[in-house]
């Protein structure tokens, strides 16, 4: 199913020279070499801009249907794909991930066993946590864990869930939150539960259906692949494979060319690429409350508060569901979202939000991290957006 066959619809000059001024100022100033936006209102495409450059060194303007790292935009795809197994009897939300790991069994701190189910993988709510995150003297460094957005020659993941089974969960199960490998564990246990690989599960459940033709886990155009950068002074610098890049609250370790590794697994935390069109499909999707690539059920389970806003998945005001954060306070995040906006971000330099209760979906990819995800662009275009809806 294809949306926004009809093209852009204008909208409200008010609203482009809003969301226009927002993408000229990041790439004046330099925070941003390029971007692809999108903004979808009830169903029609009401903004769409491509600006700033794809790749500085060769002068290559950034175009629409430029292909972009998705990283953690990733994770709703394969969430929704994890949904529809559990919808089909393939595995279910309480199974105990041992039923198709037998070996994975991390334990507590403190030794003791503990029992991970396939809802705390998709909520986070496991105990693991990612290596970027874990403290320099943790397991994570000691086993030399990947985060999949690293590339480390001849790993593979079945060697990769064997470092990470031998760490220590932060927390039991279900008790606490913590952005993690999870959604990583949860692919192989997916390919397990069915016999088939993750990107033909990917493909059949979510991204043939919506027509997503560039979103997968390798990368048929390379010309139309951005190169990516990195925040620096006074301008972004080019990123090298491997390099380490403070993240978070840690530094995470970003190998761009990942992506075009044949020996590379499919990694469901992070291994995609796409284009900003074809996440709006997604998005749109959502908005559309997953019809058609899930029950209501299944999407009323997706957008539940299952991690509370105390643990400000997203900063103060939001928890989270499953594949996405979600907003339960906008006073305490400070944000003009409604209440049960879904968001989550992807740490190439991606943001997103679905606002349901104004029909609002907005897609933001750009090639310069980590100013793209957690910096300032992502709040200005939010604000943005807002403040030229409201002046029309």
């Amino acid at each position: 199913m294809l949306y926004f066959t009809s093209g852009l619809v204008k909208y409200s000059a008010k609203l482009e020279a809003a969301i226009d001024a927002a993408i000229d100022y990041a790439i004046d100033i330099q925070r941003v070499v390029g971007c692809t936006v999108m903004v979808a209102k009830a169903g029609e495409l009401i903004y769409q801009r491509a600006a700033g450059l794809a790749d500085r060194e060769q002068k290559k303007s950034m175009t629409p249907d430029a292909i972009f790292r998705l990283a953690s935009l990733t994770k709703p795809i394969v969430s929704l794909t994890a949904m529809r197994l559990i919808e089909q009897g393939d595995m279910r939300l309480d199974d105990d991930i041992t039923r198709w790991l037998p070996d994975f069994r991390p334990c507590l701190e403190d030794g003791q066993p503990a029992t991970i189910l396939v809802r705390h993988l998709l909520s986070h709510t496991s105990g693991l946590r990612y290596r970027y995150s874990a403290p320099a003297d943790s397991l994570y460094h000691t086993l030399n864990v990947s985060d999949g957005i690293d590339y480390q020659p001849g790993l593979t993941l079945e060697e990769n869930l064997q470092r990470l089974a031998g760490t220590r969960l932060q927390f039991r199960p279900g008790t606490g939150w913590r952005y993690s490998l999870g959604i990583d564990v949860l692919g192989e246990i997916m390919v397990r539960a069915t016999g088939k690989s993750l990107p033909e599960l990917v493909s059949h459940h979510v991204t043939t259906p919506l027509g997503m033709k560039d979103t997968l886990f390798t990368v048929r155009d390379r010309e139309r692949l951005t190169t990516v950068y990195t925040d620096d002074s006074p301008a972004p610098t080019a990123m090298s494979d491997n390099q380490r890049i403070p993240f978070g609250e840690g530094a995470a370790i970003f190998c761009p060319d990942r992506i075009l590794k044949p020996d590379a697994w499919p990694c469901g935390g992070g291994g995609m690429a796409g284009t900003a069109p074809d996440f709006m499909q997604l998005l749109e999707t959502l908005r559309r409350q997953g019809s058609p690539l899930i029950s209501q059920d299944s999407f009323d389970y997706m957008t539940q508060e299952q991690v509370a806003a105390k643990y400000a998945t997203q900063g103060p005001g939001w928890g989270f569901g499953v594949g996405w954060a979600l907003l339960v306070d906008p006073d305490a995040a400070r944000s003009p979202q409604s209440a049960g906006t879904l968001s989550w971000s992807g740490a190439y330099g991606h943001t997103w939000f679905v606002d349901r209760k104004n029909e609002l979906c907005v897609v933001a990819m750009t090639n310069t991290t980590p100013e793209g995800v957690n910096g300032q662009f992502p709040i200005m275009l939010r604000d943005a957006v807002y403040k030229g809806l409201q002046a029309r």
